[in-house]
Order: structure tokens, then C-alpha cells, then sequence
């Protein structure tokens, strides 16, 4: 069975805020955050906007299987730890 990197899953926005919020920063830190965790795997410095993220946090806005995977980079988390049940 073939894994589609692009298919849409639902994050658990309630726990990435509690996630984040844990470790103190605000959203913009923590994109800087994902950015830094993106330069350590790939050398590429990429990441998400703020406003993304707050969709995500706020209407666990469905992303990209790749998107959630940076976002558990930056938390230093697997990624299904932040999928919503």
C-alpha cells in the first residue's frame, strides 16, 4: 500500500498549543522553532506562516501528512502523537 505525503489529516489542535504553550513560546517562536528543526533535517530553512498555525490551534484545520511532520519537528514529537482522534 502506497502512503500519499500530500493527503490531509486532522491535527489535534489542542495539543499542539498545549504542546507549545508548554515550552513558553508564542506562535511566532515556535514557526522560528519548526524553521530551525527544518535546517537540522533537510538544510532547507522551511516552515509554516503564523496564520496557518493558528488555524490549526484554534479549527485543527486539516494539513498536509508532510505539514504535520514538521510541526512534530519542531516539538521534537512523532507526528501521530498530534493527530486527532
Amino acid at each position: 500500500m502506497d502512503f500519499d505525503e500530500d493527503a490531509r489529516v486532522i491535527p489535534d489542535g489542542l495539543a499542539i498549543r498545549r504542546m507549545r504553550r508548554k515550552r513558553g513560546w508564542s506562535r511566532r517562536a515556535f514557526v522560528e522553532a519548526i524553521a530551525e528543526a527544518r535546517v537540522r533535517e533537510s538544510g532547507i530553512r522551511e516552515t509554516i506562516s503564523p496564520h496557518l498555525l493558528e488555524h490549526i490551534e484554534e479549527a485543527s484545520e486539516p494539513v498536509s501528512y508532510d505539514t504535520l511532520c514538521w510541526i512534530a519537528a519542531g516539538l521534537d514529537c512523532n507526528p501521530m502523537e498530534l493527530v486527532r482522534e
